[in-house]
């Protein structure tokens, strides 16, 4: 049964290392969370290493400069783990063929298509209108705002085409402050939906997870399963990969689940058992917001 702890200190001396999930826990997709900043440093204190891995699908650089950009010390984290370098590592193997047709916003994910560190010989992917693509990469929908579903025109001659969707980001919306926004999940679950196939390298899926070992092992920490908590607002995401990865984790609830939840300081007991009930998950631990 899921425990609600009121802060992050009653349970951290149990965890060697933390997974953090950024949107909705550590900055709401404008500015940082002062009380997430705070329990992060307290917990580096402690000699815990912090991992933010996160679903956007930027580069780890990318990233970096966005959580300066809202106010998110890096005294609160040792290293990053991204749905886009991890989705960047496959397409240098060639998953989705070396010509694809790009979804997204081109001046923010330009920087997807630059070689990652840890492939030696990848192979070079070029840009190319959607009828003389080998695949698809999607970083997200052109707009936003719009629903998915006004992409079917493309993504249905796509399917006919036999085309793989590569998703770099599985979130299906996010919150950015008060305004709920689509992402390259939506499209991708769309896609699959028509029939057509998406390989996803976000959170749940094993790949990024993988990314975040990888990245934990280079700050110099061998840390065991059991000894790693995850934390994150997705119950579909961040819950539901601790879970596939047996590692424990932490529900922020006043996240993308606060109506459902119904939290305000902490979530109401009676509705996050509904709620959990409903969704056939128990997080090992349950908060209102990280502190």
């Amino acid at each position: 049964m899921t425990r609600i702890i009121p802060a992050l200190s009653d349970v951290s001396s149990q965890y060697d290392a933390l997974f953090v999930d950024l949107w909705g826990c550590v900055h709401d997709g404008v500015t940082a969370i002062p009380s997430a900043v705070d329990a992060l440093k307290s917990y580096k204190k402690t000699g815990g290493c912090v991992v933010l891995v996160t679903n956007s699908p930027q580069p780890r650089e990318g990233v970096e400069i966005q959580l300066e950009r809202f106010g998110v010390p890096q005294e609160c984290w040792d290293t990053i783990a991204t749905s886009g370098d991890a989705a960047r590592g496959a397409l240098g193997l060639g998953v989705v063929g070396e010509k694809v047709w790009f979804m997204g916003e081109w001046a923010r994910d330009a920087r997807f298509f630059e070689p990652v560190d840890f492939l030696e010989s990848p192979v070079t992917v070029a840009r190319v209108p959607l009828e003389e693509a080998e695949g698809i990469v999607c970083c997200g929908p052109f707009d936003p705002m719009a629903d998915p579903s006004t992409l079917r025109p493309e993504l249905l001659y796509a399917k006919q085409k036999g085309l793989k969707l590569l998703c770099a980001n599985p979130d299906i919306v996010v919150d950015r402050g008060e305004t709920r926004e689509w992402c390259a999940g939506a499209v991708a679950k769309l896609y699959s939906e028509m029939g057509g196939e998406s390989l996803y390298f976000g959170k749940p899926y094993p790949p990024i997870y993988d990314l975040a070992r990888r990245r934990l092992a280079a700050c110099g920490r061998d840390v065991a399963d059991g000894r790693i908590l995850a934390i994150g607002d997705g119950i579909g995401t961040d819950i539901k990969g601790a879970r596939g990865e047996d590692i424990d984790s932490l529900f922020v609830t006043g996240g993308l689940a606060r109506s459902e939840t119904k939290t305000s300081h902490q979530p109401d007991p009676d509705a996050l058992t509904h709620y959990l009930s409903k969704k056939m998950i128990s997080p090992t631990y349950a908060i209102g917001q990280l502190r």
